[in-house]
């Protein structure tokens, strides 16, 4: 497909011709003319003369092409027992439906559905169903704490919300309605109706305003794709643990469609009838992405996994998948494989089953440390590609472009800047920084297609939160470094580089060296507030199954030799002397690890219990150790 540094710089010389090119890839009801209308930045706009459906080119025009009996999205659920596949034909016929039931509620263009599901058919059903309306879905992740809806429902103000009554975590049942009937008791804002999809594990007592999906579409006619404009949005996705008044990511629909076309044969090497696994959730950007969106719009098969990576039953339930389905490309967190490893740290059970077609491995979500992606790529003998992207972005910022040219791995970097993207990291005072160097990374404005072009109801903290910092670029809020060889390295979030007396430390480092010891599963490492210093880091490990770690010697001589090899690696002012060995780290259901309310408790704050966490009880049983109770 040609070289990857000729098509960077075509993306960052010429975007207009790059981007106009891409969108031939993409059915339109009027062609743009052009591809970027940049009269008023920090407000730019992609195919700003483009006309298109989005759910039309997820589906109706590959049932057009012939592909219409070609498997579309598999359900695989192990928590329920159920797996069911839709071709193309019938996930077709299916949004129709479901399109008709919103129509017959009064949902219009430009309205506004918020989708309060679990991970089953119907939530991607109910996305699409609204885009092809020409509607705006805000999915708000299943089980999310009823004040965390009711922000979101008055923010994005739905005419509808779709839900289920109930959603399945592991083992535990989790009844949605009273949630979203709490959420809509304390909203502002008050829904027309609510769709709710039927569980038998849970069925939910129905009201008033409550009307039954199964009835709804057997009486629902089905309706036509409604074209919109390219920048009109296609969604709201709200960013995970913010408090307050909610972020509201806006993503546009041409731009959007473009950009995930592209990068599914570019980026994931996945093309029409080739099958990818995404093991993520819909409530958040990845799912949004690859789960539905980019796999769809290829005319590729999608897996919606309802489960865990281990404990649903066995930490072998990723390998079946893949056997399964005959999956070519897997996608998901470093956490994920993590928990693998911790349970099952020989990989023993891989050998029940036939991986011949899985072709690459890629991670992301939050910092993929070289020890996991060794124990990876070891294991599997195939690529494991970190790439780094933000639900901000939609897609990968700096990936290994596999469909393009596949670029030798560095572990600890996700690679090179993805064609469209114009990465720098620069100092405080907004100069670009040597090869090597720390600092904040950005990227220079314009942001390619798919980026978000603003926040919802909301253009001045858009340009505060990310424009205001360097003029010119989008803050990411990561730090780290470019090498001489032009690959990123990002070392964490802004706020998790530590001061200590003086030395700018970066707990990403730290963590790295951690997790590098062969009875060490996963790690944290944060700053906590010294009067001497300013700030010390301090760490908290947790052990790989099998470990024996009953022992008070055990544990002493494992913080020796930790702290002797943060010491060798990255010098004596880390100054980590004080590290802890747990049961778990608390984590947001996406996987990522609560860094900031760690700090926060162990600063003696009252830091409240972000919405997104995943288990409360590990974060209840860290609290003495953090306290140093």
């Amino acid at each position: 497909m040609g070289d990857y540094q000729d098509i960077f710089r075509a993306s960052v010389d010429d975007p207009e011709a790059f981007w106009l090119g891409a969108a031939e890839a993409i059915d339109w009801d009027v062609k743009p003319t052009r591809a970027l209308d940049s009269s008023n930045p920090p407000f730019y706009r992609w195919f700003p003369d483009g006309e298109l459906n989005v759910a039309h080119n997820a589906l109706d025009r590959h049932v057009d092409a012939g592909r219409g009996d070609q498997a579309a999205l598999i359900y695989d659920s192990p928590v329920t027992g159920m797996q069911r596949t839709y071709t193309y034909a019938q996930l077709r016929d299916e949004v129709a439906k479901f399109a008709g039931v919103l129509s017959g509620l009064g949902v219009g263009k430009g309205d506004r559905v918020v989708i309060y599901m679990p991970m089953v058919p119907e939530a991607a059903i109910a996305m699409l169903a609204t885009a092809r309306i020409g509607a705006v879905h805000s999915v708000v992740f299943g089980g999310f704490a009823p004040k965390e809806l009711a922000v979101r429902i008055d923010d994005a103000a739905p005419s509808v919300v779709v839900s289920a009554s109930c959603g399945i975590e592991g083992k535990r049942i989790i009844e949605y309605k009273p949630l979203l009937d709490r959420a809509i008791e304390l909203a502002a804002h008050k829904p027309s109706k609510n769709v709710i999809f039927q569980r038998p594990q849970a069925e939910a007592a129905m009201g008033d305003n409550d009307i039954d999906w199964v009835e709804a579409m057997a009486g629902a006619s089905p309706a036509d794709c409604v074209p919109v404009k390219a920048t009109d949005p296609l969604y709201i996705l709200y960013t995970s643990g913010t408090t307050g008044k909610p972020k509201g990511v806006v993503r546009d629909s041409g731009g959007y469609a473009v950009a995930l076309r592209w990068t599914m044969p570019n980026v994931y090497d996945v093309d029409a009838g080739e099958a990818m696994f995404t093991a993520s959730d819909v409530g958040w950007v990845v799912g949004h992405s690859y789960i539905v969106y980019a796999p769809l719009l290829t005319g590729a098969t999608t897996v919606l996994y309802e489960g865990k990576p281990v404990g649903t039953p066995d930490a072998g339930q990723f390998w079946r998948v893949i056997a399964e389905h005959g999956i070519k490309t897997m996608f998901t967190a470093p956490t994920a494989f993590r928990a693998i490893k911790k349970e099952d740290p020989k990989g023993e059970h891989l050998a029940q089953y036939d991986l011949g077609g899985l072709q690459y491995l890629f991670l992301a979500g939050e910092r993929l440390d070289p020890e996991t992606y060794r124990w990876a790529s070891d294991l599997l003998g195939i690529p494991v590609i970190d790439h780094w992207w933000q639900t901000e972005t939609g897609w990968p910022i700096v990936a290994n472009p596999m469909g393009i040219e596949a670029q030798a791995i560095k572990p600890g970097s996700p690679t090179l800047p993805l064609p469209g993207w114009d990465v720098q990291v620069l100092d405080t005072s907004g100069k670009r920084v040597e090869a090597g160097t720390d600092g904040a990374i950005v990227v220079k404005l314009p942001m390619p297609p798919g980026s978000l072009p603003t926040l919802w109801n909301d253009d001045k903290r858009f340009v505060n939160s990310y424009m205001s910092a360097f003029d010119g670029y989008y803050l990411t809020g990561d730090g780290g470094h470019l090498d001489s060889d032009g690959y990123l390295f990002v070392m964490g979030r802004t706020d998790d580089v530590i001061n200590v007396a003086g030395h700018r430390l970066s707990t990403g480092g730290m963590e790295e060296v951690l997790a590098s010891h062969p009875d060490v599963a996963e790690c944290a490492v944060i700053g906590v507030a010294d009067q001497m210093k300013g700030q010390i880091p301090r760490g908290f490990v947790v052990l790989k199954a099998g470990v024996e770690a009953d022992s008070a010697d055990y544990e002493e001589k494992l913080r020796a030799e930790l702290v002797q090899m943060v010491r060798d690696q990255v010098g004596a002012v880390a100054a980590l002397r004080d590290i802890s060995v747990v049961a778990g780290l608390p984590k947001t259901r996406s996987g990522k690890i609560l860094r900031k309310t760690m700090r926060g408790i162990a600063d003696g704050l009252e830091e409240p219990v972000p919405s997104t966490i995943d288990d409360a009880t590990v974060l209840d049983a860290l609290r003495p150790v953090l306290r140093k109770e």
